[in-house]
């Protein structure tokens, strides 16, 4: 039976059967049984990382009481959930989220540095996903609007509807004033050049 630990780009962790490409992890959420516990972190340091450790093990689905697998359909979905590229086993997206991060905000941070900015704007205390208002012409490719109750990724001039398997048709991007999900220091690494990785149903657009 699936395990409750799929992410969604509205932040809220779902049973559902589709994996994703990509895992990572918050600290321990689950109880010994393999169910999701009260908690939705457990430390500051959200990842997104790799299904198959450098190592060649495979990750998950809950390995072991020292973390919690979490799943996203790709890594636009994690962003927008408040997570960040994993420094050992995406070493290279996180070098240049890193970089990007330099453009953005003129220092280069280490991983707890980013794991600061981002904790604060991901989530409330009373675990709802922090949202935000921008205009939909300033907004960069990669990141999650929510319109009409439901998640969309932002790809060129085009919204792709969100599922847990894949994206949906692409629709003409929206006017005026949106509701926006990625976080904003993420959304600021998105503008600065960082291209996520994104699930194959994530049709090109012009």
């Amino acid at each position: 039976m699936p395990l409750q630990n799929r992410v969604l780009p509205t932040g809220e962790i779902v049973t559902d059967p589709a994996r994703g490409l990509f895992t990572g992890n918050r600290g321990i959420l689950h109880t010994p049984d393999q169910r999701l516990g009260p908690r939705r972190w457990t430390h500051p340091h959200w990842l997104i990382c790799t299904l198959t450790h450098p190592r060649g093990t495979y990750h998950g689905p809950m390995p072991d009481r020292r973390w919690t697998a979490l799943f996203f359909l790709d890594e636009a979905v994690a962003l927008a959930a408040g997570h960040r590229p994993c420094a050992e086993c995406r070493r290279d997206a996180f070098t240049r989220f890193r970089a990007a991060w330099a453009t953005a905000f003129g220092t280069l941070p280490r991983a707890p540095q980013i794991d600061a900015r981002l904790h604060p704007v991901r989530v409330s205390r009373t675990r709802a996903q922090i949202r935000h208002q921008a205009a939909a012409r300033d907004l960069p490719d990669g990141c999650f609007l929510l319109l009409q109750g439901r998640a969309h990724l932002l790809s060129g001039a085009h919204l792709l509807p969100f599922t847990p398997s894949g994206y949906g048709a692409p629709f003409d991007r929206p006017e005026g004033t949106v509701t926006v999900l990625t976080p904003r220091p993420t959304l600021a690494v998105l503008a600065a050049g960082y291209r996520p990785h994104l699930h194959p149903t994530a049709t090109p657009t012009a």
